[in-house]
């Protein structure tokens, strides 16, 4: 089960289900969710926050989820203020080992560090770091303008 947050028209979320994955698109715009929806209709599209979107509009999908994907730059569109709180949420939805996967712009208001420190606090532990989506790409360095970070919710709460 893979949720899709910050679905946009729901790009990512149709890949997903394409190679056999279980998943749900959230977004704030409803006009998006309704391109996503016209565009894929066999799949669950919810428009919601996804700080405050109830469960029960994740199409029985999840939580709990085995990843949540933020594509295309959810991070830094997050409203300024709530990354930590989202991210918490978000956290809270994966299942054990479960994987927390974004990708958004760094030269921003959101560092690297920033996402790598609200991930930490909601208990994830980093699992990768990139500059880019190609898995041979460089660890992302502070003069770089994207970030690609995994997390994963370890498999036993820490001690």
């Amino acid at each position: 089960a893979v949720l899709d947050g910050g679905c946009g028209t729901g790009r990512v979320a149709v890949e997903l289900a394409r190679r056999g994955h279980r998943t749900v698109g959230v977004d704030l715009d409803g006009a998006v969710v309704a391109e996503a929806r016209a565009l894929a209709p066999h799949l669950p599209f919810a428009r919601g926050d996804l700080l405050t979107v109830p469960e029960r509009d994740l199409g029985g999908v999840g939580p709990p989820f085995d990843a949540v994907v933020l594509a295309g730059n959810v991070v830094v569109y997050l409203t300024e203020g709530t990354e930590a709180s989202v991210v918490a949420r978000l956290a809270g939805w994966l299942r054990p080992g479960g994987l927390l996967v974004a990708g958004f712009a760094t030269d921003r208001h959101v560092s690297a560090d920033d996402h790598d420190s609200w991930c930490r606090a909601a208990g994830l532990e980093p699992v990768l770091a990139r500059a880019a989506w190609a898995l041979d790409a460089p660890h992302p360095s502070p003069g770089d303008d994207y970030a690609v970070l995994v997390h994963r919710r370890p498999l036993a709460p820490p001690p």
